[in-house]
């Protein structure tokens, strides 16, 4: 057990250790790979020559669970986990999930709603003044005021509501680093305030350098605008060249957010993914089943971070933000040459990507200097002057990889960005992607049609999904392979009306395309859709954006999209009457329904065809 980070008071003995340094707090299970926070940030600090330990899932009805590795000598390190609780919980619906792929046996129920703050506050119960400091993507993306989905209300900063100390936010290897030599060095945690990429709270503004203050939360509860305003400040303040450090006022405290720090280089990522992960859960799981997360990940690599693609349904920008940052070669083929003779592995590496794939480099050479613009995006609503164009290092990593021993298939399944591939003008990687790295269909993410819904998205216009669909078809018959795409499409995003629901149903009609999955809208913390979703303001222009909110609107737009499904024909035939197309409902081309016959009718008809049935019986007989 001793190459698993410990678990439990036996661990702890059989280091030879007497106390811990830090003790992590995960709502996920413990699966040490290095797709998990947890594992990251516990051998970051190991590596450092820190002692930590794991409390994966605690009971939270009590403190019990939080003591069995004692009191840390340092500080407690609270996660919800990979995904915020929330959402692993709850569907758009906001309908209770089955299944949590992050716990032992997909087992749900694991974890509290609101776990970073649940566990915190067990933590203070336990141990009082003890510091805490929060990660992960729960309290990175809920670091300042923001709207909640599912309570339907602006919550407060959870630092406020976890009554933590410090939150590191973003991917938090580096600042985790500092905070640990801070608290080493003797410096309490209340005067932890100098880390970049962190937030924290003070009573004292005297000590606040050039701040940029938001809107105090009371203003935010009042104005909606005021929301916007805020947002689009903290939006456009995640880059570490350019960022400011913000503060949001409450009755109390400030909350202050440090600017981001700096993007990291090829050889500090490296050498985070070169630390002695063990690849695996924790065998503590294996009579339950292990943990069904592994297995979308454990034979992926990961190659980037970081994503300038700016979609407004995305947390990326306020987590990992608009600067890629990319593993060496060496570095993921290392990790390949690992995972090819382990025992399950069949010769399929099943990804190789990151937020999206087919970045590899900072989108423009300013970027470096200068930082990310903040008066425009890189690829919306057309790309960049300035944007650089080029897969020749991710093709020349696919090439390495498929050399590989043991090699059979390399697929990407990552998000692809199929507009950023359509804009180069050399064909040899969207050749190669189309001969080797697809298993009979692709799956990319137009999202919409309807010009009016993807300028709220940030998404490239149907003409350019439409160029893309045109050339993949070329180059497959070109080929002599016959293989798909799958569009991942969107209902009731802000901007969405019927009226687009129904451009997208037409649209979809006349593909002769019937989707089998379609993503509602999700309004998660940290998001723009989300701020527009609020506030129906876009917080870039403060325009008025319409957004569908009741459940049954919700649910039309949905049954529009897959329209053909028997299930849907009540909430379509509504939809399309609510908008005044009843010329979709009948037995042309065009048309999405075929109207219902009514029951009187049908009735008559079915006695009449009995009676001619029975008159022609009879007349068989009597010849």
């Amino acid at each position: 057990m001793t190459k698993f980070l410990p678990v439990n008071q036996e661990d702890i003995q059989a280091r030879g250790w007497q106390e811990l340094d830090f003790v992590l707090v995960s709502g996920d299970a413990y699966v040490d790979h290095p797709s998990f926070g947890v594992a990251v940030i516990g051998r970051v600090l190991e590596n450092r020559g820190y002692k930590v330990g794991i409390i994966a899932q605690p009971s939270w009805q009590s403190s019990a669970d939080f003591k069995i590795l004692g009191k840390p000598r340092l500080a407690f390190l609270v996660t919800a986990g990979n995904l915020d609780s929330l959402v692993n919980h709850y569907t758009a619906a906001k309908k209770r999930r089955s299944v949590d792929l992050y716990s032992p046996g997909g087992k749900s129920g694991c974890r509290p709603d609101r776990a970073a703050t649940v566990y915190s506050q067990r933590i203070r119960e336990a141990y009082g003044d003890i510091p805490i400091i929060l990660g992960g993507i729960e309290a990175s993306l809920r670091r300042f005021a923001h709207y909640d989905y599912w309570s339907n209300k602006l919550r407060r900063s959870i630092l406020l509501d976890a009554q933590a100390d410090l939150i590191v936010y973003g991917m938090g290897e580096r600042q985790i680093i500092e905070i640990a030599e801070a608290l080493e060095s003797g410096i309490p945690v209340g005067e932890i305030t100098f880390v970049k990429g962190t937030v924290f709270k003070t009573k004292d503004k005297g000590r606040l350098y050039n701040p940029v203050f938001l809107p105090h939360f009371d203003e935010l509860q009042d104005s909606r605008q005021k929301y916007a305003e805020s947002f689009i400040k903290q939006y456009n303040n995640m880059d570490a060249i350019t960022g400011k450090l913000l503060v949001e006022p409450y009755k109390n405290y400030f909350v202050v957010q440090n600017p981001p720090p700096e993007p990291m280089s090829s050889s500090i990522l490296d050498s985070i993914y070169a630390l002695p992960y063990q690849r695996a859960y924790h065998p503590s799981y294996e009579h339950l089943g292990g943990v069904p997360a592994l297995q979308e990940v454990k034979f992926s690599l990961i190659s980037n971070r970081g994503c300038y693609g700016g979609c407004s349904f995305c947390a990326l920008a306020f987590h990992q933000g608009r600067v890629v940052q990319a593993r060496s070669h060496r570095s993921i083929l290392s990790e390949a040459e690992k995972i090819v003779w382990d025992a399950d592995f069949k010769g399929y590496i099943h990804d190789i990507g990151g937020p999206t794939a087919n970045f590899r480099h900072r989108a423009c050479v300013k970027q470096a200097k200068h930082g990310v613009c903040t008066d425009r995006q890189c690829l919306y609503p057309s790309p960049c002057k300035q944007l650089k164009i080029d897969h020749q290092d991710y093709l020349t990593l696919l090439r390495k990889l498929r050399e590989l021993p043991n090699v059979k298939k390399v697929f990407i399944r990552s998000g692809l960005r199929y507009d950023y591939l359509l804009y180069d003008q050399d064909d040899l990687f969207f050749r190669e992607l189309c001969e080797y790295h697809i298993s009979g269909q692709l799956k990319i993410a137009p999202e919409h049609i309807s010009s009016n819904v993807l300028s709220k998205m940030g998404k490239p216009s149907k003409e350019v999904y439409e160029r893309f669909v045109k050339k993949y078809n070329e180059i497959n018959e070109a080929l002599g392979m016959k293989q798909f795409l799958v569009p991942y499409l969107m209902s009731s995003h802000p901007g969405a009306t019927l009226h687009d629901a129904i451009l997208l149903a037409e649209y979809l009609r006349d593909l002769g395309y019937q989707p089998e999955q379609v993503q509602d809208f999700y309004p998660t913390p940290g998001t723009l859709s989300t701020c527009m979703y609020y506030t129906e303001l876009d917080p870039r222009t403060m325009e008025k954006v319409y957004v569908p909110k009741s459940a049954h609107e919700k649910a039309m737009q949905r049954a529009l999209i897959q329209y053909r499904k028997p299930q849907n024909y009540n909430l379509v035939t509504e939809a399309l009457v609510k908008a005044g197309r009843t010329d979709l409902i009948g037995y042309g081309k065009k048309c999405l329904l075929k109207p219902r016959r009514k029951p009187e009718a049908s009735k008559i008809n079915y006695q009449g065809a009995s009676a001619q049935r029975k008159k022609r019986q009879k007349q068989t007989k009597s010849r």
